[in-house]
């Protein structure tokens, strides 16, 4: 009977193990290189607000941080130098066609679903919102998830990554 309730119990926690450690938030832990954002207008027309080439990453933490930054790879050079000095072209530019954004996440394992809870963006509009995207993809080298609602209703971007090596 002992026999039994041991290899009971040791069956259990490795089932229990094994589900934890399929769960999406498991797989999603880590660091992502930004591949590229695809927005689908309601008319079905695609743009890329990033451009087609964009730089950028994603990172989850195991205790639930986020960080996601995702920059046009051919964003002009401030012609002064300064960071401080900009002129305002180059600061609406900038602005059009970067964003950063940072904060806590979770994960609805049922619903598919990443929500991040922010906590300060480059659009400071989204400073203490809540988003929340659906996970289409999720392999060990590529994620894909796509906010439904994006600048004002323009459309649904989908974001796709790779595992960072």
């Amino acid at each position: 009977m002992k026999n039994v309730q041991i290899a009971l119990a040791a069956l259990s926690l490795a089932l229990i193990n094994s589900a934890t450690a399929q769960s999406l938030r498991n797989q999603m832990v880590g660091t992502w290189d930004f591949v590229v954002a695809e927005v689908k207008a309601p008319d079905g027309k695609k743009s890329y607000p990033f451009g087609e080439t964009p730089k950028g990453m994603l990172i989850f933490t195991s205790d639930g941080r986020f960080a996601q930054i995702h920059v046009a790879s051919d964003l002009p050079k401030i012609a002064s130098n300064n960071r401080l000095t900009g002129t305002p072209e180059e600061y609406a530019d900038i602005m059009r066609r970067s964003i950063s954004v940072f904060g806590t996440y979770t994960v609805d394992e049922q619903k598919k679903t990443v929500t991040y809870h922010i906590v300060s963006a480059s659009f400071p509009n989204w400073q203490g919102e809540s988003q929340t995207r659906t996970i289409d993809k999720l392999t060990a080298d590529e994620f894909v998830n796509t906010n439904p609602n994006v600048a004002g209703g323009r459309g649904s971007a989908s974001n796709f990554y790779t595992r960072a090596k």
